[in-house]
């Protein structure tokens, strides 16, 4: 079996304009999250999120064609080029390189603007750019096209798994041997109007009116809802030999993947967390690895009362009586929920706590609650060196996806 390791990774997200910064700040617990400003969310319940501010693609993309893209393709883009700039790969054969990322929505944004213009002008003023720009597999072509690659290409769809899928079968198109590199991950730019307004219809935000970064708060006994976010991440991920010749930085290997659904309600999780369970079980038997090897999770940790509660019992009954030694931290409390791009984001903070010997923290957990009784690394950052990091993901519809990285020995 051909191995697949991580040699290099590229990330927009609310507390950082590229890796290194959303490292840094999820390290140090600063929040992205605050009032609305992209657009006018004073009528709605519920006016905060986790944006990306100060985003500018214009070195990217010239001004003219960056009017024609979805933001979610344009974040995308950006993490997609920091990541094949760091790897540095110089020399390759462009149809053994893939491109695998995903969206939950895609071009909602888009979408929502032509419908308006068609409503208010008609049918003959609406853009020509409007189907490719809308097309959940946009960002993947446009990064295709940036890097001129022509290998295994297309957009994984598993709602707010999508990261995670994106990024396990990428390691599964390497290890089949259908390319030698896929650069992988997910992105997302859902902020607006239209769909605040279908998460307040559906009561699954926070709402914080005093102070926002307080508003996304896993496993505290007080948690009252998700924080939409957005962003993008992106992994390059090589066959091992191969990046061993070229001298790659190698920042560590998905050494497992596991995949399900809850099979119970599109919207609420099952809550004796049967498919979350399945889906980590999967991940820890592909990669031959034992559940006492595993020593940190980044957890979903939306800052629901159902699904952090659904999540801990499974991770209870995946992991027995290590669950109780394992750390888990939910970095959602200062990015928001960033859905298709989440799972990346987040398999990206284990990448780098195995990297840097230190664990990201919970933030605003001040409240125990019986039914979350885990270390959920509250508050503050943990130095500790662990070797087994998994990322967890759930999303809308069930979808569960789960990734496993490790050390290189």
């Amino acid at each position: 079996m051909r191995r697949v390791v991580i040699t290099a990774f590229g990330a927009v997200t609310p507390i950082g304009l590229d890796a290194l910064s959303t490292w840094e700040s999820a390290v140090a617990g600063r929040s992205g999250i605050g009032f609305i400003e992209s657009f006018d969310a004073g009528d709605f319940p519920v006016r905060i999120a986790g944006e990306v501010r100060g985003f500018d693609p214009s070195a990217l993309i010239p001004a003219k064609e960056a009017r024609r893209m979805d933001r979610n393709v344009l974040l995308a883009v950006a993490a997609a080029q920091e990541a094949w700039d760091q790897a540095g790969i110089e020399e390759f054969d462009p149809a053994r390189v893939g491109i695998l990322v995903g969206s939950a929505i895609g071009g909602i944004a888009t979408i929502a603007e032509q419908q308006q213009i068609f409503l208010e002008r008609g049918a003959d003023r609406v853009s020509p750019f409007f189907i490719p720009s809308a097309l959940v597999d946009t960002a993947s072509g446009q990064i295709a096209i940036q890097l001129g690659v022509t290998g295994p290409n297309f957009a994984p769809v598993s709602a707010c798994a999508t990261g995670s899928t994106a990024i396990g079968e990428a390691a599964e198109v390497i290890k089949r041997g259908d390319a030698d590199a896929v650069l992988a991950g997910g992105a997302e730019a859902c902020l607006n109007s239209l769909v605040l307004a279908g998460f307040c219809a559906m009561r699954g935000l926070a709402a914080e009116d005093e102070y926002p970064p307080r508003a996304s708060r896993p496993f505290d006994a007080t948690r009252a809802g998700f924080v939409m976010g957005e962003g993008a991440c992106a992994f390059v991920l090589e066959e091992l030999e191969a990046a061993e010749r070229r001298g790659a930085t190698i920042y560590g290997e998905i050494l497992g993947y596991g995949m399900s659904n809850d099979a119970h309600n599109l919207a609420q999780p099952d809550p004796e967390s049967v498919g979350v369970a399945e889906m980590m079980r999967r991940a820890l038997e592909r990669a031959r690895v034992e559940p006492g090897q595993v020593g940190y999770i980044n957890a979903h940790g939306t800052s629901t009362p159902l699904g952090d509660a659904a999540e801990t019992r499974a991770i209870k009954a995946v992991f027995g009586e290590h669950a109780y030694k394992l750390a888990v931290s939910s970095t959602k409390s200062v990015t928001g929920h960033c859905f298709g791009a989440a799972g990346a984001v987040e398999a990206m903070m284990c990448v780098l706590a195995i990297r840097d010997g230190v664990l990201p923290p919970t933030m605003n957990y001040v409240h125990p609650d019986p039914e979350c009784d885990l270390d959920y690394v509250p508050n503050e950052a943990r130095k500790v060196q662990v070797d087994v990091a998994l990322s967890n993901a759930m999303g809308l519809g069930g979808h569960n996806g789960c990734v496993l990285v490790g050390r290189v020995g």
